[in-house]
């Protein structure tokens, strides 16, 4: 399944535990779970260190992962113990979030920092729903309508197996609205 269902964007997920770990993982099961109010999700397979500290502290941050930081994120997934911080083994610059008391990754482009809305437990997996209580974003990455620019953003995703993608090249189409159909569609 996760050899086909790619690219999949990746939470980069910095949390802090309730002894004051700071912890850094990435999760490649990630979305957008609603836009009003703000939600973000993502999973964890099995019972791992993010999960965990989420729950006990009941906040995070998503970061953005860039093609710069691949080596980086790559090392983030090492399995080390509850009481490493993956900032400090990987050697990764943290900066003080506004909302959450998890620090975000200074080198990151984009922050969400999150309270827990929610944990879902589906088989051996778990759904963590949060609120997106604030926005960081490095405005080098904005475009001249002020929205991210996926040129300036370079995000990483995941592929199937041990396989990364890079930003790849995009196309451009507007929506057809269903009043320029061409005939005009009508309800009834």
């Amino acid at each position: 399944m996760t050899s086909v269902i790619v690219p999949r964007p990746i939470a980069w997920v910095s949390s802090r535990s309730a002894a004051g770990v700071d912890n850094l993982a990435p999760h490649s099961f990630f979305t957008v779970a609603a836009v009003s109010p703000p939600v973000v999700q993502f999973t964890s397979v099995g019972r791992k260190d993010s999960l965990n500290n989420v729950e006990a502290t009941g906040e995070f941050v998503v970061c953005l992962t860039t093609e710069s930081l691949f080596e980086q994120v790559n090392a983030t997934g090492t399995d080390f113990d509850p009481g490493t911080s993956e900032f400090d083994a990987v050697g990764l610059e943290r900066e003080p979030s506004l909302r959450v008391a998890p620090p975000r990754v200074a080198a990151s482009p984009v922050a969400l920092e999150c309270r827990l809305r929610q944990v879902i437990e589906i088989g051996n997996s778990f759904v963590v729903l949060g609120d997106v209580v604030h926005a960081a974003v490095d405005t080098a990455v904005l475009g001249e309508d002020g929205l991210a620019d996926i040129g300036r953003l370079l995000p990483l995703s995941r592929l199937g197996r041990d396989e990364w993608g890079t930003t790849p090249p995009t196309r451009e189409i507007t929506r057809i609205r269903a009043s320029e159909w061409p005939g005009h569609y009508q309800q009834g």
